[in-house]
């Protein structure tokens, strides 16, 4: 299993020269896909099975980010703009029965897709806890201000996905739901105290067991002040892996987003050395592919026995 530890995205509809002669070469972890690579449903199996036949690898991972609502990367094939996070949650709190039927109904349709396109990925559920001053970046992307049904219906978002065999990424681990920038542009500084974070923002990730996790980009002040947490091993170590106890692969967030504030590389191998065990880089530029490339390793023993539990799930 000598694959690198990245997660690469790609330019358009169809996969380029350089960007096959690139994956053959580096042999990348997984490729996440986004709006701009899908036009239709033939089109979008095309380009995956094109994907998985460049990397000679039927199960190699293919992500995407279909939350509903805002986030939805399928858009021009299926509209599930009414359908946030946010309005299952409403729905859960007027009808627990009529919820749980269209909330597997709409898992359900998804994971269909999915399975006919070659998806195997969603980077779902959004598991930071809203508050009254969260920025409009996280907004009706979150469940609830409530960590009790944020953690419900995350747990039941994993479960519903798990037994369709798609896997899920609980994001943005240990919570951004506290942030009042968008980490797209800015890092945002989370000073809350201790308690707070503990009571509220860690626990629906504590309670949520999912085979991958994305960290947050930003600096929770309170243990590390120099650090997002993508790039910081005491909220790797501390918080992460012992208080949430999560055992799975943990991926960086996006290493171009203007959060991180050091060269693409050094974004790269701060966040490996913070513990983080996959590298994720969406925009598709292939300059910094290549750069990248030639700094990132192969993944580590962990995420190679992690991986072989993500291909067994798969089946």
């Amino acid at each position: 299993m000598n694959r690198k530890a990245i997660i690469f995205g790609i330019r358009g509809y169809k996969l380029k020269k350089d960007e096959k002669l690139l994956f053959k070469k580096t042999k990348p972890w997984g490729i996440i896909l986004f709006s701009r690579n899908i036009k239709s449903f033939s089109q979008l199996k095309s380009l995956i099975d094109d994907i998985k036949k460049t990397l000679n690898h039927k199960k190699c991972p293919v992500l995407i980010d279909v939350e509903g609502g805002k986030v939805s990367r399928l858009n021009k094939i299926i509209d599930l703009s009414n359908f946030s996070q946010d309005y299952f949650a409403n729905l859960y709190k007027r009808n627990k029965k009529l919820f749980s039927i269209h909330y597997k109904i709409y898992i359900n349709t998804v994971c269909n897709i999915f399975k006919k396109v070659g998806i195997n990925i969603n980077t779902v559920p959004v598991l930071d806890v809203r508050r009254n001053k969260s920025h409009n970046i996280i907004g009706t992307r979150s469940f609830s201000k409530n960590p009790a049904i944020v953690s419900k219906l995350g747990s039941l978002c994993i479960d519903f996905y798990e037994k369709n065999k798609i896997a899920t990424v609980v994001k943005h681990i240990p919570g951004h739901g506290l942030s009042k920038c968008d980490s797209h542009f800015k890092t945002p500084i989370i000073r809350t105290s201790k308690k707070e974070l503990v009571e509220k923002d860690f626990k629906p990730f504590k309670s949520c067991k999912s085979l991958f996790a994305m960290t947050a980009h930003a600096i929770y002040s309170m243990y590390d002040s120099n650090n997002t947490a993508t790039h910081s091993k005491i909220i790797v170590n501390q918080v992460i892996r012992n208080h949430i106890n999560f055992k799975g692969i943990l991926i960086s967030d996006d290493i171009s987003m203007k959060s991180l504030k050091y060269s693409l590389e050094e974004n790269a191998n701060r966040a490996l050395h913070a513990g983080c065990n996959l590298i994720l880089h969406c925009n598709g530029n292939i300059r910094e592919m290549n750069k990248l490339a030639k700094v990132i390793p192969r993944i580590d023993k962990l995420t190679q026995k992690k991986t072989s539990h993500f291909y067994k799930f798969l089946g």
